[in-house]
């Protein structure tokens, strides 16, 4: 389906990221991938083999941002689309939450989100996409206060990369999970109680009565990268309708 296309997925090692690389794989495109832990990229070698670039790159710091512009630019040249994936969260009360926890939250999610978009953007074909990965709209979550600001953040970036980008003919769009089954549960540094805890939680507040499968949420992102021809400045929620719709009781 995707033969020849080309795109990068950052935050590709492991979780969503992982299921929207092989996705692309199995499609047939071309596939630059990044992480920053070097058990995840190893890992992520190990599972995708020579299909896929691997490629370490710390969102954070924007020398590194910088460079992996000039790698994908050196491998594919033009891509057709960009994942804008890598994403970084922790269970904190507001009570706890510390400056340097607040500032590594948003330096993942935000301000890496921004620049990162920012800097692949000119590699974008004319015609191309810009996906984010963000989170449902949807009612607080305690514990999560940093995270879902952060994440607001991306979606407003979002609607504005799509409205700058627009003589491009550039789509800018983003997809929204919901609790999803993942390794971590998109959440760092738990116990697997606390993981199978979260999960419950999901299944129970779940509109659909069950958590989100990784690859739901990869045919979602694919399908605005390439597919939705007429929509940009949209987030696609993937949240068994609980930003939306109420659970029959």
């Amino acid at each position: 389906m995707y033969e020849g296309r080309k795109a990068v997925v950052t935050g590709g090692t492991h979780g969503m990221g992982m299921a929207m690389v092989r996705a692309l794989l199995d499609s047939g495109a071309q596939v630059l991938l990044t992480g920053h832990s070097e058990a995840n990229l190893a890992a992520a070698r190990q599972s995708v083999g020579d299909r896929a670039h691997v490629v370490r790159s710390d969102v954070t710091d924007l020398a590194e941002v910088q460079a992996l512009g000039d790698v994908v630019q050196e491998r594919f040249g033009q891509v057709d689309a960009v994942f804008v994936n890598a994403g970084h969260a922790v269970l904190e009360p507001v009570e706890l939450v510390s400056e340097q926890s607040f500032d590594r939250i948003f330096a993942v999610n935000a301000k890496g989100a921004y620049f990162t978009a920012q800097r692949l953007a000119p590699l974008v074909r004319d015609g191309g996409s810009l996906v984010f990965t963000t989170v449902t709209d949807t009612r607080a979550v305690p514990g999560m206060s940093v995270y879902l600001g952060a994440k607001a953040a991306v979606r407003s970036f979002a609607k504005g990369f799509a409205a700058e980008l627009l003589p491009r003919r550039i789509r800018v769009n983003s997809v929204g999970p919901g609790y999803i089954d993942t390794p971590t549960m998109g959440v760092s540094g738990v116990s697997a109680e606390e993981l199978a805890a979260f999960a419950e939680e999901g299944s129970q507040v779940t509109p659909l009565g069950r958590i989100g499968t990784a690859e739901e949420v990869a045919a979602a992102a694919l399908f605005l990268a390439f597919q939705a021809g007429f929509t940009t400045g949209a987030e696609l929620t993937v949240d068994g309708g609980l930003a939306s719709v109420s659970a029959a009781h």
